[in-house]
């Protein structure tokens, strides 16, 4: 799904980027920003100074990776389909946008079926490989273990933490399967990791709703001189913007205020 252009002052525009998720051709003056959707049961929009910025944002979406120009931004999610002037489920006004930051933002449920809000930093740094696979678990269920080709490649990973392996490109048939058996909760698929990419897979919804379901990421990984990783194991830190739009689409999923918070990304 692609976020709309937006304008701010009239002449602040959003450019929609196409394919990944990496910093490469982006100045020092944007953040790049995926947000996915892992709350089953509501689709909402998201309005950004009064011009649409995810539109239908159903469960299980991904939006495609965005730069997000500095400035500062008035932010609202209402019901799908009522409008910019529609009833506001909850609203973040001047919510500041610095630079340099690359995330992915993820409304999801906690392993107890809360709805919660987790930010990961995306690892660009190169792949000794030349490919990642990078696991993280946003589902409402125990810990899991995540298999490659039968064998257990990550052990005991729980909600809302990730792992990271640095792989050769390949194709790649895996399941996830409740902690220390062999009971396979989700999958089996064939993952495709491309050389140079790093794909995150997420396992989100509800074990006990039987909603279970994979959505996949690719982001690509730096080779040019001087671009530093921006890689971190497990939940990061995460921008004021992106926050902003995850706690919007986690309200209008959950029916739930969720207070805006200004965390400045250390980039």
């Amino acid at each position: 799904m692609k976020l709309s252009r937006i304008f701010i002052a009239g002449s602040l525009a959003l450019a929609a980027t196409a394919g990944t998720a990496g910093l490469a051709g982006a100045d020092n003056h944007t953040s790049t920003v995926s947000i996915l959707h892992g709350v089953p049961g509501a689709t909402v929009d998201v309005y950004a100074n009064g011009d649409a910025l995810l539109t239908g944002f159903e469960p299980g979406t991904l939006t495609d990776p965005q730069q997000l120009p500095e400035g500062t931004y008035d932010l609202k999610v209402v019901a799908a389909g009522a409008g910019a002037d529609g009833e506001a489920v909850i609203q973040a006004d001047d919510v500041q946008v610095p630079a340099g930051a690359n995330i992915t933002v993820v409304a999801h449920l906690k392993s107890d079926g809360t709805p919660t809000l987790t930010p990961f930093v995306n690892d660009t740094s190169a792949s000794e490989e030349g490919g990642r696979l990078t696991v993280r678990h946003v589902a409402a269920a125990p810990e899991v273990d995540v298999r490659a080709g039968g064998e257990v490649a990550v052990p005991g990973l729980a909600n809302p933490n990730e792992a990271k392996l640095d792989v050769a490109a390949g194709t790649i048939p895996a399941d996830v399967v409740a902690a220390g058996t062999d009971t396979v909760v989700l999958g089996p698929a064939d993952v495709e990791i491309k050389a140079g990419m790093n794909t995150i897979v997420y396992a989100w919804g509800s074990l006990e709703a039987e909603n279970l379901a994979l959505a996949i990421q690719d982001v690509e990984l730096q080779h040019s001189a001087g671009m530093p990783s921006t890689g971190a194991e497990g939940p990061a830190a995460i921008s004021p913007l992106a926050l902003a739009v995850g706690s919007l689409v986690l309200a209008g999923a959950a029916t739930a205020v969720v207070a805006q918070r200004r965390v400045r990304v250390n980039s």
